[in-house]
């Protein structure tokens, strides 16, 4: 389905979200980035808009690897990187977020942005986040998600259950997959289920923030 869509995945995720995924990707890159030189692993990093931002902001030195199940979307990234001028400091790699092939404590930061809904199994990528994570190291996962407000919830799902799908199959020919959207974001755990996920998988204060009025949550846990 991704590989399907990753011509237009990323004007339409920008036309979609009002272009506002923008702000909570730089508002999660502050959780992520210390200033050092750190290894920090993209997880489901899709077309890559993650996996740049990372790269733009961290050290100099700084590597980051991206990873992801789709090589659709993926063909993207590099171009992209190339355009900003951070292609040296990316790697790729296509892998299943549940099984990592990575060492044990390979990375300094582990990001995952709106990518984790799509696991069938989310508390076996956590546990594989966690893994992987350096002593000290810490987890950042930007999600979208229902509002609790019940009149920004009709609005909400006004436009995530019947605009949406509608654009996003005019512009993409692929209908179905923007119905998948929002389902995957009405299934997924609320945020206080999903800390005691993080929690159950080892991390350490685990915590999250509700961005704009609820429509995306960023959880970070530590290892």
């Amino acid at each position: 389905m991704f590989d399907g869509i990753a011509p237009s995945y990323d004007r339409l995720n920008h036309v979609l979200s009002l272009g506002v995924d923008k702000c909570w990707r730089r508002r999660a890159l502050k959780e992520v980035v210390d200033g050092s030189v750190q290894q920090i692993l993209d997880v489901a990093c899709g077309t890559g808009d993650s996996t740049i931002a990372l790269a733009k902001g961290a050290a100099l030195g700084s590597r980051v690897t991206g990873v992801d199940i789709s090589e659709g979307m993926m063909a993207l990234v590099m171009r992209k990187a190339a355009k900003e001028g951070v292609h040296d400091r990316i790697r790729l790699q296509t892998a299943d977020a549940e099984a990592l092939p990575f060492a044990d404590e390979s990375y300094h930061r582990v990001f995952c942005a709106f990518g984790i809904r799509n696991f069938e199994h989310k508390e076996k990528g956590l546990v594989e986040f966690l893994r992987v994570l350096k002593p000290g190291g810490k987890t950042v996962i930007l999600e979208l998600s229902v509002p609790t407000n019940r009149s920004i919830r009709r609005l909400y799902d006004l436009y995530f259950l019947h605009i949406l799908p509608w654009i996003g199959g005019l512009v993409s020919g692929n209908k179905a997959a923007y119905k998948y959207l929002p389902a995957s974001v009405h299934a997924f755990p609320d945020p206080d289920t999903f800390c005691v996920f993080m929690r159950a998988a080892g991390f350490r204060n685990v915590r999250y923030r509700t961005f704009t009025l609820g429509l995306c949550r960023m959880y970070v846990g530590e290892k």
